[in-house]
């Protein structure tokens, strides 16, 4: 734990993490970056959720949806990722007392496992219900999963700025 600390205090005390706390505009726009990408990101993989769950785009192959829709979730998911990291490098220590930020990385992990189980296990088998206009449970309930972890991300995400 001292070493984890250790490596904290050197984070907290770095030059970028002091410019970003005491410049008046860098930790907003830092902020507005990433909370851009994070929209872009609910944006786009709600589309493509939606879809999985049957409930919109009933005409549309979910394989067409997926290549339209993810390209935008994963290079917002980057930059929101980047810029959060930055966020999190100005104050390392504050944030890791923060419960809603300990269940917002707890909720990133779990919906990218969703996906990966999703990915590799369920969608291999698009072929068969890919035009079906409501897809087999499995599907739906990898969108519904999807779905609620990325809407507790950004509950969480809004809820750090409380506390």
């Amino acid at each position: 734990m001292d070493t984890i600390l250790n490596i904290l205090n050197w984070i907290d005390n770095s030059a970028f993490a002091n410019a970003v706390r005491d410049s008046f505009w860098v930790f907003p726009s830092i902020e507005t970056v990433h909370v851009v990408a994070m929209v872009i990101v609910l944006g786009s993989i709600t589309r493509l959720d939606m879809r999985l769950m049957g409930l919109i785009w009933h005409d549309r192959p979910v394989s067409e949806v997926s290549e339209e829709m993810l390209p935008w979730t994963w290079t917002s998911f980057v930059i929101a990722a980047v810029f959060g990291f930055m966020l999190w490098a100005s104050k390392p220590i504050t944030y890791l007392g923060i419960a809603f930020f300990d269940m917002k990385m707890l909720l990133i992990i779990l919906a990218g496992l969703n996906m990966l189980v999703f990915q590799f296990g369920i969608y291999r088998s698009v072929g068969a219900w890919d035009c079906d206009p409501v897809p087999p449970t499995g599907v739906r309930l990898a969108g519904a999963v999807s779905m609620a972890c990325w809407l507790c991300v950004v509950v969480c995400g809004r809820l750090i700025g409380f506390v």
